[in-house]
């Protein structure tokens, strides 16, 4: 069952263009994620699926409801986490919770419960008297997961979850969401962390200038642009013209960026010989394991930062 369905999507602020025409769904229980650089669209098209920011063009429908009919309903049955922190600095860690269960009309002694649910979930149950601003970053992030759930929705929308965190927090937060996933929340995300995505993401978006450059899984997107391995081949600008017609065959397809050739070999070990036995000049010859980033480097010729 998809619970959220994007058709030819569109949205323009002041004559700039975000979102592109844009169509994807996004299935009940999985792990969603919106994967590209700052300006490729992700928080513009979340903020449409959470009714934050009306539609340019396009339909958009949202546990089966039209958000521009329905948002109001929408959102009692989501949850949302900003990019930016927006607790109430002058609330205890507690009462920031229990004062956004009041918006859902939610019992005080229920919500109470659910609260010292939630912060014994994200191990925050010890700062339940202390104030925001008191907290670090990770334990403001959270907070902040966790006001987004205290009126148990069905889809939980994460922006930029972990952007500013280290790496500790950053995995902590990541145990959190697996586990959310696993009592069976659908999660939507964006992100530019290519680590954050692999872990997390059972199906991804690449958005790049307001439109969708491939769909899948992560996995799968590896293989189909790139295959398990990449060949970094340094030496200058006309490293391309020296060495392709010498390795025909051997590669499925190759990236020139810059003075470095990305090889996309057949057999990195059987290239790589070949390669060490030239008489060219290399600065440097490196064998590695693909990453999304090198399916992103191949589909725009340019990296995600």
């Amino acid at each position: 069952m998809n619970v959220i369905v994007a058709e030819n999507l569109y949205k323009n602020y002041n004559g700039l263009q975000a979102v592109a025409g844009i169509s994807f769904s996004v299935r009940a229980r999985e792990s969603f994620g919106i994967l590209g650089p700052n300006g490729a669209g992700k928080s513009s098209t979340v903020s449409m699926i959470y009714g934050f920011s009306p539609l340019s063009a396009g339909r958009l429908t949202v546990l089966g409801l039209d958000i521009t009919r329905q948002a109001r309903t929408v959102k009692a049955r989501l949850g949302v986490v900003p990019q930016e922190n927006n607790l109430d600095v002058d609330l205890t860690v507690l009462q920031n919770l229990l004062v956004y269960a009041s918006y859902f009309s939610i019992p005080g002694p229920a919500a109470r419960a659910r609260a010292l649910e939630l912060l014994k979930f994200f191990s925050l149950e010890e700062k339940a008297g202390e104030k925001v601003e008191k907290l670090s970053g990770g334990m403001k992030r959270r907070l902040t997961i966790a006001r987004a759930l205290v009126n148990n929705p069905e889809i939980i929308i994460l922006d930029e979850p972990t952007t500013g965190l280290d790496p500790h927090a950053r995995h902590l937060v990541w145990q959190q969401m697996r586990a959310l996933k696993e009592q069976g929340v659908t999660i939507v995300l964006t992100t530019h962390y290519l680590e954050e995505a692999h872990q997390l993401c059972d199906r991804l978006l690449i958005m790049d200038r307001g439109v969708i450059l491939d769909e899948g899984r992560p996995d799968d997107l590896v293989d189909r642009h790139t295959g398990p391995e990449v060949l970094e081949a340094g030496g200058g600008a006309a490293l391309k013209e020296e060495i392709l017609p010498r390795i025909a065959g051997l590669a499925r397809d190759h990236l020139a960026m810059g003075d470095t050739l990305y090889l996309y070999p057949r057999d990195g070990q059987a290239l790589l010989a070949v390669l060490q036995g030239l008489p060219h000049r290399f600065s440097r010859l490196v064998l590695r394991q693909a990453t999304l980033e090198d399916v992103f480097f191949k589909l725009t010729g340019r990296g995600l930062q």
